[in-house]
């Protein structure tokens, strides 16, 4: 799994779209979900969408501003930030996962990609 958006510095407000992208001819088997890591905490849940593409679910912290979504036909994945805040600096990741029940725990996830960082400056 790899990230072809690199994440990069915004300022608080603004939007930011990242996208993943698999090797694995599986992709459309799996939910895609995205975490996020700050410096000295742990990796937090941030979204995921289902297999079916029917399903997603959210971490309260960013409902309303994020978007996720999946191209199945391009095996690729997208986070849409928009109205960035500045606790939403860490470097985040996508990874390839679970049954839909388990998206939200980290250890149950597959494949991940190697991270990108985010930077929202004020």
């Amino acid at each position: 799994v790899q990230l072809q958006r690199w994440g990069g510095l915004v300022q608080a407000g603004g939007s930011l779209r990242l996208s993943c992208a698999a090797s694995e001819r599986t992709f459309s088997n799996y939910c895609v979900g995205w975490f996020r890591q700050a410096p000295g905490e742990a990796r937090r849940f941030v979204a995921a969408i289902d297999e079916t593409n029917a399903l997603t679910t959210y971490a309260d912290s960013v409902w309303g501003r994020f978007t996720i979504s999946r191209d199945d036909a391009n095996n690729t994945a997208h986070l849409q930030m928009d109205n960035l805040k500045l606790e939403d600096t860490a470097v985040y990741y996508c990874a390839l996962g679970p049954q839909w029940r388990l998206v939200k725990v980290s250890s149950k996830y597959h494949f991940w990609g190697q991270g990108t960082q985010v930077t929202v400056s004020s």
